[in-house]
């Protein structure tokens, strides 16, 4: 199938199953507002602007996992509640991101949407991962998730740009399934999800002082 029209169909399937998982997990989202809202207090979702599509910025949404940061909870594997990891173990956190599928501002299939702040860091390789919708799951996500390192995350993601088709898109989402239910790399060692990016040594801003965000 030609590469337009791979991306067309992939959109109109996006479209299709984002519309309806929305609909069937209405319940499940119900609860787990409430468990959060419990755990966490007010704003039960999480918005933060992320990378998308030709590094367009917009507005992702998911359940919260964490508290507030205060003086005895700064950093995230303090602020990480246990229900923030029960949600982000099962991935129901993820749930109201299907609303960016809706929007067209994610695909179901495709790299990850990360920080703003890692735009400067990439490498023009590494920036190919923009050449597609960042995805609710992807390659790397069911090849280690946030067990992996940076470079083979990366390298993960330019091989589906490069290798994307409905095909390999039904394989990720299967192996996405195996992958919840294990829960297999959630977390990079000593960390509440994965260290941050500063840049790699093939990247234009290697070596430079960095502000890093979370």
């Amino acid at each position: 199938m030609p590469r337009e029209r791979h991306d067309q169909v992939k959109r109109a399937l996006d479209v299709g199953l984002s519309g309806l998982a929305l609909v069937v997990s209405a319940p499940v989202q119900v609860v787990v507002a409430v468990l959060v809202l419990l755990a966490h207090g007010r704003p039960v979702l999480f918005r933060q602007a992320r990378p998308g599509l030709h590094g367009e910025v917009f507005e992702l949404v998911k359940f919260r996992t964490m508290r507030h940061p205060d003086d005895t909870h700064v950093i995230d594997a303090d602020r990480l509640t246990r229900v923030g990891r029960f949600l982000r173990s099962t991935s129901l956190d993820e749930l109201p991101t299907l609303v960016n599928v809706l929007r067209g501002d994610m695909s179901l299939v495709g790299p990850r949407p990360l920080l703003v702040d890692y735009l400067e860091r990439y490498s023009p390789a590494q920036a190919r991962r923009h050449e597609v919708r960042p995805g609710v799951t992807g390659l790397a996500q069911v090849s280690g998730r946030n067990a992996l390192s940076w470079e083979d995350r990366f390298a993960l993601d330019v091989e589906y740009v490069e290798r994307r088709s409905l095909g390999l898109d039904l394989s990720i989402i299967g192996r996405t399934a195996t992958a919840v239910l294990r829960r297999q790399g959630i977390s990079g060692e000593g960390e509440a999800t994965m260290s941050p990016f500063l840049g790699s040594a093939s990247s234009p801003s290697h070596g430079q002082d960095r502000v890093v965000g979370r």
